[in-house]
């Protein structure tokens, strides 16, 4: 029997100084206690690490998508040029799948200025969600905008 710092110390004699003397198994019980926090805090770890991935890449397109729809003259070409710049990327994100994406496109109600992409995506199908006794996790659906200013339309005049 290979004595710890647990088992060194002198305990009270009769039965308690018996358990306290006896070192087989403490390891055991400590991981037994110890183990499930670990896990959880890993699983934890991993869960929020790939949901956080997922919103990055979301709001990633959408910003993208806005920057996409810069050189349009009309808002349905705004429109046409963001849908198309969505969907089109979705692909390079690894953590996105383009048939769970669903864009937005439009200037902003009450300011024509601004011009709103808003991107939804049903983040459902991660295999974090399989984890949903172990650790609570967030809403599958995720939805992410990104707005930019229209720039008026100016003549330049030529002169001679």
């Amino acid at each position: 029997m290979q004595k710890g710092a647990f088992c060194t110390t002198p305990g009270p004699s009769g039965m308690l100084g018996k358990f306290r003397k006896e070192c087989s198994g403490v390891a055991a019980i400590e991981f037994a206690i110890a183990a499930p926090l670990l896990f959880m805090l890993a699983a934890g770890i991993l869960v929020y690490g790939l949901y956080f991935g997922t919103v990055h890449a979301v709001q990633q397109l959408a910003a993208d998508s806005a920057r996409a729809s810069i050189p349009g003259l009309t808002d349905t070409e705004r429109t046409q040029l963001a849908t198309a710049h969505a969907q089109d990327s979705v692909r390079n994100y690894s953590l996105l799948d383009q048939s769970r994406l669903n864009v937005d496109a439009r200037a902003e109600t009450g300011n024509g200025s601004i011009f709103v992409v808003t991107i939804t995506y049903d983040a459902s199908q991660l295999p974090i969600y399989g984890l949903d006794g172990l650790v609570p996790v967030p809403s599958p659906t995720i939805t992410r905008s990104a707005a930019i200013r229209r720039h008026q339309s100016f003549a330049v005049k030529l002169t001679n």
